[in-house]
């Protein structure tokens, strides 16, 4: 039987302790080093990699350009890091927060919402935590969403979140402050949640107590003069989205395809998003295409990508 796997990891375990000796022949059993059973060394093998969160596919690389959106912060980032499709960071994007012990109602509403934002090519921004982040990234999408995270790109935190956080990975995009390795503390989720922020166009809260880390969000968003949306709940539910309503510091959506359709029309998500197609989200007149676009806009228009009407231009 070969113990070639855990001979490397007693290899590894050997070179940063010089006084234990390394293995020299893959073939003998690795309990032959030592007196620890060969059960426990398995577990110890398999902790070893799970702490560490290995991700043995996209490799976690430096963001080298200017993102606009985040000169709102009080400090502009040192050092982005990301693994994904950074072209997501030109999109309309829309951050959406709230606690991790969300009501079935807040992870219902959330998903949906998402959903309604992705079908008209708006890329939903959260923090990758459970509950309403969570919601939010499945609603929207792999391929549509940016989860800002509190730590490094190669660790999957929370576990839980493993399999959502791999397909953004795969599909979307993660975006971290924090070099690989680093692991998240108290203020790191502050900075992640400073970063959701400014990189939404607006911020929606799904449900929030008074002391809550989405409340510290809604703080940020004043201070950038960020529209902050919530969803309604009871008396008694989310005190703090309902004490947002209270002081007018917030607006309620109370119809998703209502407060989506401010974002443009829904189409298909196989539909190519290019600079046309966001132009003509934001419903331009024909002059004002023609301004950007020239003769383009007839042939998008021959083309079926886009309809003029009453002299207003979007997407067909």
């Amino acid at each position: 039987m070969k113990h070639s796997a855990l001979n490397a990891f007693m290899h590894h375990r050997c070179i940063n302790n010089p006084n234990t000796p390394i293995p020299q022949y893959t073939n003998i059993p690795i309990y032959q080093y030592t007196n620890i059973p060969i059960l426990c060394h398995f577990v110890i093998f398999l902790t070893y990699i799970k702490n560490r969160r290995y991700t043995f596919g996209m490799q976690t690389q430096r963001l080298t350009e200017h993102i606009k959106a985040l000169e709102a912060m009080r400090r502009y980032p040192e050092t982005l890091y990301y693994r994904g499709n950074k072209a997501l960071l030109r999109r309309p994007m829309v951050s959406i927060v709230g606690t991790r012990r969300a009501s079935h109602y807040t992870l219902h509403t959330v998903r949906m919402l998402a959903k309604a934002l992705a079908s008209r090519g708006v890329c939903v921004v959260s923090g990758g935590a459970m509950g309403v982040d969570a919601a939010a990234h499945t609603g929207a999408g792999a391929a549509n969403t940016v989860a800002v995270l509190g730590c490094g790109a190669d660790i999957r935190y929370p576990e839980v979140n493993r399999p959502l956080l791999e397909a953004i990975e795969r599909e979307g995009l993660l975006l971290s402050p924090f070099e690989e390795g680093f692991r998240a503390t108290h203020w790191s989720f502050v900075v992640r949640n400073e970063i959701v922020v400014a990189l939404g166009e607006v911020l929606i809260v799904g449900q929030a107590e008074p002391q809550s880390g989405s409340m510290r969000s809604v703080e940020y968003a004043l201070k950038m003069g960020k529209p902050i949306y919530v969803l309604p709940h009871r008396l008694g539910e989310s005190e703090g989205t309902n004490r947002l309503l209270r002081e007018g510091k917030a607006e309620a959506i109370y119809d998703i395809d209502a407060f989506a359709s401010k974002f443009g029309v829904a189409v298909e998500n196989t539909r190519p998003k290019d600079d046309l197609f966001y132009f003509c989200q934001r419903m331009p007149t024909l002059d004002e295409a023609l301004a950007a676009f020239g003769e383009t806009i007839y042939e998008a228009e021959l083309e079926g990508r886009i309809v003029i009407r009453d002299g207003i231009v979007m997407p067909a």
